[in-house]
């Protein structure tokens, strides 16, 4: 039960055994699937019982529906939460699954496994990793922003300032998250297996047993890096008969095969670690660096290092300054895309992708091309994103501006201020072609229906503790229809396709439809007007050196003279 790649896996080098296989967290499950909902987040030490509680209260209703399954209506009574914010909860679950589950359906719109459930809530009490520091402080002094109109405002830091304050504090790699993570399981593994599994007659650790279907649930957490499933590593369910259901294991057996396999991942990450110290870059590096990202032109394309023992499932562009970053579907690798810490730029993802981050962003342009799953925004102060995507999550930002195609509310949690949204304003070749590839559907757009959550996110150490848990976040406001504009992709020349976008796929809501259109007579206007000028040569030169001396004023006022050189072709 391992994330399945828009891309296939790597073959594995030979200098790499064939029996080599670590147990991984998946990452998905802890970076996409938290929700800020207090009553979803129980203290640690009544963790495990106050959830085995809940099991006995979601079970009749589990056994009712016959397949073992709850819908939004029996969380929200029995977490004694709004309707709505069970049908959230179900719908984040449904986005972070290791497979599409049919039953629950894309959405969470239908019936959840009570087991996944269960595990879903479990890791709500997750804390992140703090930040750790970034490498090259005095060159990020030099950079990033340091001041911020709302200094003073609710909170003593802009986002910016926030995730780089003091020690400017950067996002953890990924080795040191997935350490984090895999600690975490470490230390809660027996509290999870005793709730997954099922009561027989016996004693002690004896009356607590895993069939071969519920410890495959727990490919939820984890997963093994050459995409074997867990069943199949499992030397007590490995080779069973499909004909014949293997017998139910006890728990503590199970416990004691994932505690090695763990302690194992957790050894390698700290030799990598620590051969990592003192050098730059080496091989074993999880991330993919400012190396990996596509700069300039789509067709300067760097190789990347990548540690063998890992199939990477991550695409980074991160660090960028005052340029422009094209990635198009044959350069990202894996399901997800993250745009980290990137200042005054534009950076097209133009490829279809299951999961998107954007991260601790000023003044910058993103735009998504296609997202099936989730995006998420963090820390990022005067940043337009521009997203076509099943959800969207807001957390911790302001005056930003999100143009979105989103099938389900956008979601918006933390201390925000000075938010706009506004309907999904862009299109190029293939976009209707990776937004069919991740399952988007243009027929609905829910832009303008933002689901608001609470100020302090308790998951993130970095949410300001202005405020308390109750407290709703700022919404977001509408863009005026008179100030909308469509955003225009340069056309690269790429393989021919089939049946190309020509039109942005989201239909506009009618008022910007009708603002559009009055903007579109008003440019055909002037053009007829110029061109039934009466000039002779002389004035009609002056006329059109005047126009071009203008817009030349507005590419450098506005910054896009920088684009021009940027994306300009060899």
């Amino acid at each position: 039960m391992v994330d399945e790649s828009l891309d296939p896996p790597p073959a594995t080098p030979p200098m790499v055994a064939a029996s080599t296989q670590l147990l991984r967290p998946r990452r998905v499950a802890f970076e996409y699937g938290l929700l800020p909902i207090p009553k979803l987040i129980f203290p640690e030490g009544a963790l495990a019982q106050t959830l085995s509680q809940l099991k006995e209260k979601l079970a009749p209703a589990a056994a009712a529906s016959g397949d073992g399954r709850v819908g939004a209506e029996a969380l929200a009574e029995a977490l004694q939460i709004p309707p709505g914010q069970a049908a959230l909860a179900l719908g984040i679950l449904a986005a972070v699954l290791p497979a599409e589950d049919p039953a629950l359906g894309a959405g969470g719109g239908g019936g959840a496994d009570l087991r996944d459930v269960l595990l879903f809530l479990y890791i709500q009490s997750y804390k992140r990793l703090v930040p750790r520091p970034h490498k090259d402080s005095p060159a990020v002094t030099d950079v990033w922003p340091s001041t911020s109109a709302f200094d003073g405002y609710l909170s003593a830091l802009s986002p910016i300032q926030l995730v780089r304050s003091n020690s400017r504090r950067f996002v953890p790699s990924q080795a040191d998250e997935e350490i984090h993570q895999l600690s975490y399981l470490q230390k809660h593994m027996a509290n999870i297996l005793t709730l997954l599994a099922d009561s027989v007659e016996g004693e002690g650790d004896d009356s607590l047993v895993l069939t071969m279907e519920t410890f495959e649930h727990l490919g939820f957490l984890v997963h093994f890096s050459e995409g074997t499933s867990l069943s199949q590593a499992a030397t007590f369910f490995a080779n069973s008969d499909p004909d014949m259901p293997a017998a139910p294991v006890s728990a503590a057996q199970v416990h004691d095969w994932i505690l090695q396999n763990i302690v194992s991942s957790l050894e390698f990450y700290t030799e990598k670690s620590t051969a990592k110290e003192g050098s730059q870059q080496i091989a074993s590096d999880l991330d993919v660096t400012m190396a990996d990202a596509n700069t300039s032109h789509p067709r300067n394309n760097t190789p990347t290092v990548v540690n063998p023992a890992f199939h990477r499932n991550s695409t980074f562009v991160e660090g960028f300054s005052k340029t422009s970053v094209v990635k198009h579907a044959s350069d990202v690798k894996g399901h997800s895309v993250k745009v980290l810490n990137c200042h005054d730029s534009v950076i097209y993802i133009l490829a279809p992708v299951k999961y998107a981050t954007v991260y601790g962003c000023s003044d910058t342009t993103v735009v998504l091309g296609a997202v099936g799953k989730v995006v998420k925004v963090e820390h990022c102060e005067r940043v337009h994103i521009i997203a076509a995507a099943k959800q969207i999550c807001i957390a911790n930002c302001r005056e930003c501006i999100f143009y979105l195609g989103v099938t389900h509310r956008p979601l918006i949690v933390g201390d925000n201020h000075k938010l706009h949204i506004a309907p999904f304003n862009t299109y190029y070749p293939r976009l209707g072609e990776h937004m069919r590839q991740v399952g988007v559907d243009p027929s609905t757009n829910k832009w303008d229906q933002p689901f608001v959550l609470g100020v302090v996110d308790p998951h993130d150490s970095l949410s300001h503790p202005a405020g308390v848990s109750d407290v709703q976040a700022e919404s977001a406001t509408c863009v005026d229809p008179d100030l909308f504009t469509n955003f225009l992709i340069p056309n690269w020349s790429e393989d021919a396709v089939q049946e190309p976008t020509k039109c942005n796929p989201f239909p506009l809501p009618e008022i910007y439809q009708a603002s559009q259109s009055k903007k579109q007579a008003v440019l055909e206007d002037t053009q007829k007007t110029i061109r039934e000028l009466q000039l002779d040569e002389n004035r009609k030169k002056e006329l059109a050196s005047a126009l071009h001396a203008q817009f030349k004023d507005w590419l450098y006022a506005t910054g896009n003279i920088r684009q021009l050189y940027c994306l300009q072709g060899d």
